[in-house]
């Protein structure tokens, strides 16, 4: 069993969301960034302990510190809340012009999307591949050839915080 030391005692009944105050934010957030280290760094070992195995097939995706346009990825303050939804667009379909406020990722499962920034840099994702996304930072996905884009997006947002909006 994984044990953190802190001045705080906790009881069974505890949650990183209702320690008091005395225990602040930033080492509540800390103290979550290293258990889903801790976790990271067990799934690696449990991913090299499955690549042997005839049933089972591991590729890793996406491992990064920044999105594709090369800024650090930041988490928002907040409580955290994970959202994943599937978006499909249509041949010659365009998202529009918007921006996310927080980090997502994401796989485009089906089609070719074509991603151009304000400032003119383009990123072509083909089907198979994983993407971190620009953090506020205006941007428009438009497909690109004759098949509809499937993508899976995972946000890491905070609650009360929007995933997506749109250009000015």
């Amino acid at each position: 069993m994984l044990r953190i030391k802190t001045k705080y005692k906790a009881n069974k009944l505890d949650t990183l969301n209702n320690w008091p105050s005395s225990f602040g934010l930033r080492a509540r957030r800390g103290t979550l960034f290293v258990l889903c280290g801790i976790c990271l760094l067990l799934s690696g070992q449990a991913a090299f302990a499955l690549e042997g195995s005839p049933a089972v097939s591991v590729r890793p995706m996406l491992q990064t510190t920044t999105s594709w346009d090369g800024a650090p990825l930041v988490w928002p303050a907040g409580q955290a809340e994970l959202t994943a939804i599937e978006v499909t667009i249509a041949p010659g379909g365009e998202t529009g012009w918007h921006e996310h406020p927080v980090p997502s990722f994401g796989v485009l499962l089906s089609g070719e999307l074509e991603i151009t920034l304000r400032s003119g840099a383009v990123h072509r994702v083909r089907a198979g591949d994983a993407l971190a996304e620009v953090v506020a930072t205006l941007h428009n996905g438009r497909v690109v050839g004759p098949d509809p884009a499937r993508l899976v997006v995972f946000y890491a947002g905070a609650v009360g915080v929007p995933l997506t909006v749109k250009g000015q």
